[in-house]
């Protein structure tokens, strides 16, 4: 039995209950607990495995897989040790030397047997590994698999891992994990959580950041509010007698050697050094580890713990009240995970004071999000299908990009930007009109950066997510253009990586247009050094829109400036393809080329609407022959070179590739349709220079061709002259085509 006083909350029994009814008589192989950080989910699991082998079957090994930052298999082993000493524990070595054996509970860490180029375990040790298990499948052992912090690892090493093992049952445990339809699902209610003391009433966001306040250094300014925010809350630990050093976690975005320079500095500059044991620090690499020894304990030194990701997922420091969230530029998300580490109350209750059942959060993030990888919230399986014979000697000429080929020079591109400018906001030679047209259509012109800081009081963690909880305050900083000379840098590369140009021709374009020591007599704006500096900061996601406007209007895509590379594309004899295994009354699609491409691909999340109604429409066309996917992106696909406004090449891969059974070849682009009141579905802004490309490409092959899209669930098709509008006598119905 597990040796807690009081033993387990309700809300913990309840979950324990769940996971012996889902492991014994559950109809699914896997079970998911969404478990909010700081709910106990160790101990809940530890008394879970104490009563599943004393009730259940005596006869199974547990083998308990923890993320490999922080060391949470080491944690959740000691906790195990600690609370069930009669239970037999190992670790991944231990195993490796002596082999599974039922009753064991093995912690291993993913990383040890997952993450290219670990040499913590070698490659004879790895093979070992899937021998000790095919040692304990021969003896009858059975394996129950508990995956901590399920998000974390969904590589293909660890799946090879998890399906060695061949286990009863498979336990998923995270605090953001999402139901799934091929599992049994229990949610822990986080308010029983809150209710219970194990973790803080809320969490404020930017408590006490002043509205519209001018800033000359914001990590400084984060930094200074965690401090007097740490002094307040010891100073009311000493007044209940406490022996409790609250801690302030200071989280960096990966790439931050020179800002962990800067705030290591900030940090000593007031009495916050490495040498007086007051500041730690715990880095992604295992060897960046300065007097962390202990510092989860309630009265240690440090008051400061530098860190980036590596402790964010399972770390348990109860101590921890206040993370400040520091960020090299104004685009980053925050992952709300890291949330978790200041959740837990340092005593496991509350205190009935204000100051001390909350934590605190300091950031200028703006958005926030859960780090939750795709496939697993989708929740689609993967399978390998094979090319049917008959279609392994077609072959297609495709294009590939002419990497001599660089698009237009600095002046012509210019050229056609500031056309572009001028003709959609009516700008004249006028630089003051221009200001003001600017300033009335959304840019901001100013000399200082402006951003947005969320406030509020959050209980829920997931309120967070929620972008219309809590409000919004707004903050300035004048511009100093050494210290925000990196953030000048990052803004021009958005919007490169959105136009495909080289930064230096950008920032040219860009002060010519609107930067007054630029000698062009043409240039739309007269903004001095430090307006410039903001202009571009402040307006990146328009300046960013409107740059991708002006390069995708239409070019006429000429064969003397477009001369692509040409190879020979053949259907892939293999895929790996999702699917989605829950549904029912599924069908072998027979027109697909790949032998087992069934309907359950053709689901929402892997197939668009368009084309979930094209392949159904080929499935009943007694005309096709066959019909083939082609990949979104890489060089084992069909692709066709388009060229944009400034003659940049891309690569567009029409979606289908269809034979008809009397010879004919059709290659078909879907888009978006319409919706009711003729509202465009199309999203893509370069589809008129791929209509174009695609016409050429055409009619120098001889092919069939056209893009298709959907109207109340009806298919058109145009290969003449596109529009947006359906209603265009260009868009025919598909089956006037085939």
């Amino acid at each position: 039995m597990i040796g807690l006083r009081n033993g387990l909350f309700e809300f913990q029994e309840k979950c324990v209950q769940f996971l012996l009814d889902a492991t014994s008589s559950g109809d699914k192989n896997t079970v998911i607990v969404k478990a909010p950080t700081g709910s106990g989910k160790t101990l809940i699991l530890i008394d879970y495995i104490d009563k599943y082998l004393n009730n259940i079957n005596s006869n199974i090994s547990f083998v308990w897989l923890c993320p490999g930052k922080g060391n949470l298999e080491e944690q959740s082993r000691e906790k195990m040790i600690k609370h069930l000493p009669s239970r037999s524990t190992k670790n991944l070595f231990e195993v490796l030397r002596s082999g599974f054996e039922a009753g064991d509970t093995t912690f291993i860490n993913w990383e040890l047997v997952t993450k290219k180029g670990n040499k913590a375990i070698t490659d004879s040790e790895r093979k070992n590994l899937f021998e000790r298990i095919a040692d304990a499948h021969r003896t009858g052992i059975q394996f129950i698999l508990i995956i901590d912090e399920e998000h974390s690892n969904d590589t293909r090493k660890a799946k090879d891992i998890i399906n060695s093992f061949a286990s009863l049952y498979t336990i998923r445990v995270s605090a953001t994990t999402k139901s799934n339809k091929l599992a049994n699902f229990y949610e822990i209610p986080e308010i029983d959580v809150i209710n219970s003391g194990l973790i803080t009433k809320a969490l404020y966001i930017n408590e006490d950041v002043e509205a519209s306040i001018t800033i000359d250094d914001e990590h400084k300014y984060l930094i200074d509010l965690a401090n007097k925010k740490r002094k307040d809350i010891a100073d009311e630990y000493k007044k209940l007698g406490k022996d409790i050093r609250p801690l302030v976690l200071i989280q960096f975005p990966d790439m931050s050697d020179e800002l962990i320079q800067h705030v290591e500095n900030i940090l000593e500059s007031i009495g916050y050094t490495y040498e007086n044991k007051l500041l730690a620090k715990w880095m992604s690499d295992s060897n960046d580890k300065i007097n962390i020894k202990d510092i989860e304990k309630n009265d240690a030194q440090p008051l400061f713990l530098l860190m980036k990701q590596a402790v964010a997922t399972g770390w348990d420091c109860p101590r921890a009240k206040i993370l400040v969230k520091l960020r090299e530029n104004m685009n980053e998300d925050f992952t709300i995970q890291t949330i978790g580490r200041i959740r837990r109350m340092p005593e496991a209750k509350h205190y009935d004071n204000e100051l001390l059942d909350n934590c605190y959060l300091y950031t200028f993030d703006e958005k926030y999000r859960q780090s939750i990888k795709q496939e697993i919230t989708n929740a689609f399986d993967v399978k390998r299908v094979y090319l049917k014979e008959k279609c392994k000697t077609f072959t297609l000429e495709k294009q590939l990009k002419d990497l001599d080929f660089d698009g237009l020079g600095e002046r012509e591109t210019y050229q056609v930007v500031q056309k572009f400018f001028k003709e959609k906001y009516k700008l004249s030679t006028k630089k003051k009109e221009n200001r003001i047209i600017f300033e009335s259509e959304g840019y901001v012109i100013t000399d200082e950066l402006i951003r947005k800081a969320r406030q509020g009081k959050f209980i829920k963690t997931d309120t967070i997510l929620d972008t219309s909880a809590g409000y919004y305050i707004e903050t300035r900083r004048t511009v100093d253009t050494h210290k925000h000379g990196i953030e000048l840098l990052h803004s021009i590369n958005e919007i490169k990586s959105a136009i495909g140009i080289k930064q230096g021709k950008l920032r040219t374009i860009l002060e010519r247009l609107f930067r007054n020591n630029s000698s062009n007599k043409d240039k739309l704006l007269d903004l001095n050094t430090k307006e410039f500096y903001a202009f571009i900061i402040n307006n990146e996601q328009k300046l960013k829109e409107d740059f991708v406007k002006a390069t995708s209007q239409m070019y006429v895509q000429n064969s003397l400036v477009l001369q692509p590379k040409k190879s020979i594309f053949k259907i892939p004899e293999q895929e790996l393809i999702k699917y989605d295994a829950s549904e029912t009354d599924v069908i072998d699609m027979l027109s697909n080329v790949y032998e087992g491409y069934q309907s359950s691909t053709l689901v929402d999340g892997i197939r668009s609407l368009p084309e979930r109604l094209f392949e159904r429409y080929c499935e009943n066309n007694d005309a096709v022959d066959w019909v083939y996917k082609n990949g979104d992106s890489g060089q084992q696909y069909f692709s066709i070179v388009y060229v944009d406004a400034l003659q940049k090449q891309w690569l567009f891969y029409p979606d289908y590739i269809v034979k008809l059974k009397n010879g004919d070849v059709w290659v078909i682009e879907t888009k978006g349709g319409e919706k009711k009141y003729g509202q465009s579905k199309n999203i893509d802004p370069q589809v008129l220079n791929k209509f174009e490309a695609f016409k050429q490409y055409a009619k120098e092959h001889n092919l069939k061709w056209g893009f298709v899209r959907d109207k109340n669930e009806n298919l058109k098709i145009n290969n003449t002259v596109y529009t947006e509008s359906l209603q265009d006598e260009h868009w025919k119905p598909l089956s006037s085509a085939f």
